[in-house]
């Protein structure tokens, strides 16, 4: 960008100073040189007509002294800044004004043509070489009635014409220097509020490309730059996030992969190499098989997440009983409640409760709950899961009298693969991706999931489903 878009900037803008100071030189010269012949040989024109018909045909007729003429002449000289002269019908000088004492006029004008200019009101030139320098000349005839009495010819300086286009061109110039200098006011602006912030969106991008997601934009502007820079800032935090989140779930999968696995591999061999004896292969092939569901649910649970994570996860809604659900997931749980002496009651706010959602997910979540609370819950206890129904919503609760969860793990629960230090100590089976699967599958379906625990007490899970 340094090389190209800035050079070009700074190209088009000097281009632009020099086409326009070229351009009103040029054109704008020409134009307005032409536009003020045409101005001035028509006011000339226009006097001299004006002369030749009101003033000097008494000139002709003795009504009109000679000196009243002179007076008339000289005091048109000095409106127009122009020579005059009267002329017979054939060309001889019979009057003569000159704005410059220096300047003499013939006696005769040889070759004299009133029709010279055919067309045109007026001619540039030196008139019959009578000037050294070029002039504007009209002619016009002076009348009574319809008989032509003589001529009045009027010859004004070129150079004033090129003096008024000068000082008209140096106000242009003026004029075009200031917008110049405007413009570059807009180059400035240009430079520092987009060029700037672009270079450093630019450098940003091949930061976060070339692996630097620490890499901070400073742009903090209230415009489409700065809302761009923010989105980048935040895009690299998330990334950053998502990076770290990616190595820590790696480690985790790894973790809950190798310690199984080890305690397969080490088995296995003790029982190849004959270091377990044969009285004992029912005992070691049991942990063994222990070791293998384990892997089973991890890996299971993992596809499961990753159904939401791939944005796959279609939820085929439909209408059923809640209650149903709930007492088919109790059952389930009989033989592990049995050997722990603990109690399922079920608490429903009325024989059957229609709710619209995904039969199967709800009852994985279900599954997961009521899997959580029998693990976690003391012998001799009894589990709760309530119904009730609110603003047409149904709220399904699932309350243990366990071991409670910390209070500085309440916020963490429902992140993948985490476990409290205590749940590792209760039950070396869970993946940590139970919770996480709960509150992934809540969500698709927009509604919410709290959780309400005591450290000893027991621990209470709240989520709704919309009512049918």
């Amino acid at each position: 960008m340094r090389s190209t878009l800035y050079l070009k900037f700074i190209l088009i803008y000097i281009a632009f100073g020099f086409l326009s100071i070229f351009t009103v030189a040029t054109l704008g010269s020409t134009l307005l040189a032409t536009n003020l012949e045409t101005k001035i040989g028509g006011e000339l024109y226009k006097e001299a007509n004006l002369m030749g018909k009101e003033y000097l045909p008494g000139f002709f007729t003795n009504t009109l002294s000679l000196n009243d003429t002179q007076v008339q002449l000289n005091g048109l000289t000095a409106y127009l800044h122009a020579d005059v002269w009267i002329t017979d019908r054939n060309g001889k000088l019979l009057l003569s004004s000159h704005s410059n004492p220096s300047t003499s006029s013939p006696a005769q004008i040889t070759d004299f043509n009133p029709a010279e200019a055919g067309n045109e009101q007026y001619l540039i030139g030196n008139y019959h070489n009578y000037f050294s320098e070029e002039m504007i000349t009209v002619i016009a005839p002076v009348t009574q009635g319809f008989y032509t009495k003589g001529y009045i010819l009027i010859h004004k300086s070129y150079s004033d014409l090129t003096e008024t286009k000068d000082s008209i061109l140096n106000v242009v110039y003026i004029t075009l220097l200031v917008i110049y200098i405007l413009s570059f006011s807009i180059l400035l602006g240009l430079h520092f509020f987009i060029y700037r912030p672009l270079r450093k969106i630019t450098e940003a991008a091949k930061q976060y490309a070339s692996g630097n997601l620490d890499h901070e934009i400073h742009i903090n502007t209230d415009d489409e730059v700065g809302y761009l820079s923010a989105s980048l800032n935040y895009m690299s935090n998330q990334l950053k996030d998502m990076n770290s989140y990616q190595k820590k779930f790696i480690a985790n999968v790894s973790h809950d992969f190798r310690s199984p696995l080890t305690s397969i591999k080490g088995y296995v061999n003790a029982i190849a190499d004959g270091t377990i004896p044969v009285e004992m292969y029912d005992k070691y092939l049991n942990i063994i098989l222990f070791e293998t569901e384990r892997l089973t649910d991890l890996t299971q649970d993992l596809l499961t997440l990753n159904e939401f994570d791939t944005k796959e996860l279609l939820l085929d809604k439909s209408s059923f009983d809640i209650h149903e659900i709930i007492r088919t997931t109790a059952i389930s749980f009989e033989g592990r409640c049995t050997a722990k002496k603990i109690s399922i009651e079920l608490l429903f706010a009325s024989k059957t409760i229609f709710v619209y959602a995904d039969k199967r997910k709800i009852q994985q979540v279900l599954y997961n709950l009521l899997d959580n609370a029998v693990k976690f819950s003391n012998a001799d206890s009894s589990i709760y899961v309530e119904t009730t129904e609110h603003g047409g919503k149904v709220f399904v609760s699932v309350k243990d009298a366990g071991i409670g969860i910390p209070k500085k793990s309440i916020n963490q629960i429902w992140e993948r693969f985490y476990k409290t230090d205590l749940s590792r100590g209760k039950d070396k089976k869970g993946t940590g991706l139970g919770l996480a699967i709960v509150k992934e599958i809540i969500n698709a379906h927009g509604e919410s999931i709290n959780v309400i625990s005591t450290e000893g007490v027991g621990t209470e899970f709240i989520f709704s489903l919309s009512k049918k």
